[in-house]
């Protein structure tokens, strides 16, 4: 049992890598992500203030028509009161004129501020636009090492899988299988050793009998409280393991 266990965790010693390669991918990915949705907003905002800016001017160019017809209007009252001999009707015209007047005065008024909220709305669009040519100039050299990282990871990922394979073909088929359901499950090691009488999983305590159970060797013991599988450290026949090298090191050192 301990030699298929010594396979499974040299196998693990592998998932552990590709488990870390896949979320850096990920993350890298995400980046990526982030950059286009950036790019994205910005052209949407840029698109919404020509579209607002295009409005306004439409707006104000009524407006402006307005005004003229208006002045055009006071100017023809204004020569119809030279020719009136009633008074009645001079004051008529001249409170007519009056009105539009104010209504000339009042329209000037909102065109004043449209120009402002169009002037405004400019503003915003340049910083905008400048906005969206620095994004597209910084984010090229960025979007190029993210790609290119992400093509690294897939190359060592695929490194990687040839050496798993090739440990899985040698690996008992029963053991693997639920290694790889345990895998898939946590998605971190499911295969540690027993350290101060502790899931070194879990961190919970374990029974003595069940450390001796693990010393043996000689069956598969799954942790009570987390499934995972339990290893003794000091087992020989797990040698040339990475944490066993590690323990038999500290020990060595300390005798």
């Amino acid at each position: 049992m301990l030699a298929n266990l010594k396979k499974i965790l040299q196998m693990q010693e592998i998932d552990m890598k590709m488990i870390r390669l896949m979320r850096v991918k990920k993350q890298r990915k995400n980046e990526l992500e982030q950059i286009e949705s950036l790019r994205s907003e910005l052209s949407e905002q840029l698109v919404t203030k020509q579209k607002d800016i295009k409005e306004l001017n439409s707006t104000i160019n009524t407006y402006e028509q307005k005004i003229d017809e208006t002045k055009a209007k006071i100017k023809k009252l204004d020569e119809q009161q030279n020719n009136v001999k009633k008074v009645d009707e001079f004051n008529a015209l001249t409170k007519e004129m009056t009105s539009a007047e104010r209504e000339r005065i009042a329209t000037e008024h909102q065109v004043s501020d449209l120009v402002d909220k169009r002037n405004s709305e400019e503003e915003i669009y340049a910083k905008i636009k400048e906005s969206l040519k620095n994004s597209e100039e910084s984010s090229a050299n960025l979007k190029t090492e993210i790609i290119s990282n992400i093509n690294l990871i897939n190359e060592e990922g695929s490194t990687l899988k040839i050496e798993r394979d090739k440990i899985a073909e040698e690996t008992e088929p029963d053991l693997l299988h639920i290694y790889e359901r345990l895998l898939r499950n946590k998605k971190d090691r499911v295969v540690v050793a027993i350290v101060n009488r502790s899931c070194s999983g879990c961190h919970i305590a374990l029974t003595a009998q069940h450390e001796n159970i693990v010393r043996k060797g000689e069956n598969l013991v799954f942790c009570e409280h987390c499934s995972r599988i339990h290893y003794w450290q000091e087992s020989e026949a797990l040698e040339g393991t990475e944490v066993a090298t590690k323990r038999r090191r500290r020990r060595s050192v300390t005798t």
